[in-house]
């Protein structure tokens, strides 16, 4: 789908989602403009800049962007994402591209939009509620102020492909066969890389002449394509298609390949894939237990402990280096399949790349289109288990209404909040695609491919799905463990301190020259250094489970920041509440004290009584996972993020503290990393650095707020909230 961009302005064709009155999801085809922060969307490819749009809508800081991964639609496989406004979430707007490259510009340029304009928090606010809008009066000296703080913004995708860890590489070196070169996982105990166990992960590394968002769709693509490189691959279906991101699927495996006598086997994973700022894709799996998905009559399940493909653009984007790593347990089928044969095994799957890699050779590195092959065809939605037969019977009965004349004489001009760029009469008009032939069938409410039952309420759909990812798994982690009722507890001790780091389900600082911050000169030289401190003293912890969210567990009375606040004494403190949605809502509640006076710190001073907007452009999580399978280290990463942006946030300001509780499940991709993390947690260390962002001379050095180290957190042993 063509899409150009230019300094301001981005415009494409996209697709909006929407429900119609029976409740079924539909998509139509629009061509919008983004210039600097209005949003206008047309039925065709505008013919001048002063044809007047067919909608339209203005963007400012309280607009948020979360990216929902892929969705099918009439066997057409869509990236989306949903604008929302932060002060009405009625007020939201779901757009789908053709492409993950393009959804990932599109995302880049609508928060770059809807940020720069007014991203400090001293200006006039004025409320237009009505309109589901929120505006900033912001003086010409502020604005001057603003625009360079926002020149160095721009750093913020730089800074982000680099790690901000300082950790060793856990792979070391055994082999290189056909071109690639072969690693396995060095343990803790195994500095020396001599050590083979049972079930080692297995990586191969190679660089293929293909971009990588045209080898992401291959590795995703259970289509005839698969047939021409994966030599071990014989059918794949996707079971149920859990979120934009996450999905359980069957794969079974020829046995012609295996050693002789080799039951043949296949798979029942958990897959989970990402895009990183520098277009990089992740795709991770690991397997789970299904009961819509039994082991077949004639196969083996074999357990896969981790698997998947980093895919990284290298040479302006023209080849990929790509990751393969796999760590298997073959369940073997006799006494004389040894460790060193279901080696070679895995050894052989990692193989697969160099099949890929002269396929892509052979191909010229031409774009790939076969992955849209009808994957979805056959899954199971977790959010739309409907049955189809009650709404054929409806349709019958209802007679549809026609839009109403006034409201489309409504002038553009006067729609200005998100929502107005979706309309009734969307419903029965779309853009045909220059392949189709039967535009009418395909685009009439009655037949779509991939239809789904909704809750009308937008906000009723995000209470639906949260009850559905936490309450009504139909899956389970191999790793999964449950839960055990805890009496009463005291809030910032409920999780033990450990300062030897011996003691499992434990807390202790983590060393801060282990991440790196933004020096003096970082605005010349945009290199980062070694921390040597932090600001604040770590002084406790909470690790809760509930069957709710639990939020300002600072004001709670008996908790150790209230014990402070009645003795009245200077101390402030610092609260970072990490909600997770898992068999339980799990809260990760950390607790950092100030002892000098605020004042003393004007950028914490600054983010402490700050609006919301402010915070969430500057509130920075380094995390690093220190020991723990690769898997897990893969999925979390080294790399600084700007929580505010990717997840939403909710601040209480008390009298003595600030808390931010950070609602993980507000995101796909945050969601599906957490679910990985669970499942593995109690034989994780976990390390995290917090600090705010500093964007000018004046703010930098940065400081770290805080640091902090998990050690082997285990979810029976956290504690019940009644």
């Amino acid at each position: 789908m063509e899409m150009s961009q230019t300094d301001g302005r981005m415009e494409g064709w996209l697709y909006t989602i929407r429900h119609n009155r029976f409740g079924l999801q539909f998509s139509r085809k629009r061509y919008f403009v983004l210039l600097d922060d209005n949003l206008k969307s047309f039925r065709s490819v505008p013919s001048d800049q002063n044809e007047e749009p067919y909608r339209r809508a203005s963007l400012d800081c309280c607009i948020r962007v979360t990216d929902n991964g892929r969705e099918s639609f009439n066997r057409k496989i869509l990236f989306i994402f949903t604008l929302y406004n932060t002060t009405n979430h009625l007020d939201q707007l779901k757009l789908g591209a053709s492409s993950p490259e393009e959804a990932a510009k599109w995302i880049r340029s609508l928060q770059d939009a809807s940020q720069k304009k007014f991203p400090f928090p001293d200006c006039e606010f004025v409320s237009h509620a009505e309109k589901g809008l929120v505006k900033f009066n912001v003086s010409r000296r502020s604005r001057r102020k603003n625009s360079v703080d926002w020149t160095n913004y721009s750093s913020l995708n730089v800074e982000t492909i680099a790690p901000d860890v300082i950790a060793p590489s856990p792979w070391k070196i055994f082999g290189c066969q056909n071109g690639l070169r072969l690693f396995k996982e060095a343990k803790d105990w195994d500095s020396r890389g001599r050590h083979w166990d049972d079930h080692p992960a297995i990586m191969a590394v190679g660089v293929i002449d293909g971009t990588s968002e045209d080898i992401f769709n291959t590795l995703m693509s259970f289509g005839p394509l698969r047939s021409e490189w994966d030599f071990s691959f014989y059918k794949g279906s996707v079971v149920e298609h859990l979120d934009g991101h996450t999905d359980i699927i069957n794969v079974q495996l020829y046995s012609d390949w295996l050693p002789w006598g080799m039951n043949r086997r296949d798979l029942l994973l958990r897959r989970y894939w990402r895009r990183e700022e520098d277009g990089t894709y992740v795709i991770l799996c690991h397997s789970v237990y299904h009961k819509e998905c039994p082991p077949k009559k004639g196969y083996v399940r074999a357990c896969v402990k981790s698997g998947g493909y980093v895919v990284t653009p290298v040479n302006k984007a023209k080849q990929s280096l790509v990751k393969h790593m796999v760590a298997i347990d073959w369940r073997s089928w006799n006494l004389y399949t040894g460790a060193s044969s279901s080696r070679s095994i895995t050894i052989r799957v990692v193989e697969r790349l160099a099949a890929l890699r002269e396929m892509f050779k052979a191909k010229q590195g031409h774009g790939f289109t076969e992955f849209v092959s009808g994957e979805f065809m056959d899954t199971k939605s977790r959010v739309s288990d409907i049955n189809t037969r009650p709404l054929k019977i409806a349709a019958k009965r209802v007679d549809l209404e026609l839009v109403k004349a006034e409201d489309m004489e409504k002038p553009s001009s006067a729609r200005n909040s998100l929502m107005d760029l979706n309309d009734a009469s969307d419903e029965f008009f779309d853009v045909p695609e220059p392949s189709e032939f039967d535009s009418f069938i395909d685009n009439s409410p009655f037949s779509q491919g991939h239809s789904q039952l909704k809750i009308p309420s937008p906000a009723g759909i995000v209470k639906k799905l949260q009850d559905l990812a936490i309450n009504k798994k139909g899956y389970m982690d191999l790793q999964e463990v449950g839960m055990d009722e805890n009496t009463t507890f005291f809030y910032g001790a409920t999780l033990q301190k450990d300062p030897n780091l011996t003691l499992p389900c434990s807390w202790a600082t983590a060393d801060p020259s282990t991440f790196l911050i933004r020096g003096d000169n970082y605005l010349q030289d945009q290199q980062k250094v070694k921390a040597k401190d932090t600001m604040m003293q770590m002084i406790g912890a909470d690790w809760i489970s509930s069957d709710k969210r639990e939020d300002d567990l600072g004001g709670r009375l008996g908790g150790l920041v209230q014990e402070f606040a009645a003795k009245g004494g200077p101390e402030f403190f610092f609260i970072v509440n990490m909600q997770a949605p898992g068999s339980a809502m799990y809260s990760l509640a950390l607790y950092y004290m100030l002892k000098t006076p605020l004042e003393d710190h004007p950028l914490l001073h600054s983010f402490v009584n700050g609006d919301d907007a402010y915070r969430n452009s500057r509130f920075k999580l380094i995390p690093h996972i220190s020991k723990g399978s690769w898997i897990v280290k893969q999925s979390v990463g080294k790399k600084a993020c700007l929580v505010g942006q990717a997840l939403v946030v909710r601040y209480t300001r008390g009298k003595n503290y600030l808390e931010l509780d950070i609602d993980v499940g507000s995101s796909t991709v945050a969601r599906g990393v957490t679910n990985l993390v669970l499942g593995y947690l109690n034989n994780l260390v976990i390390e995290m650095a917090f600090l705010i962002q500093a964007n000018t001379v004046e703010e930098l050095p940065e400081l770290l707020l805080g640091t902090c180290r998990l050690n082997y957190l285990d979810a029976t042993k956290s504690v019940k909230e009644r």
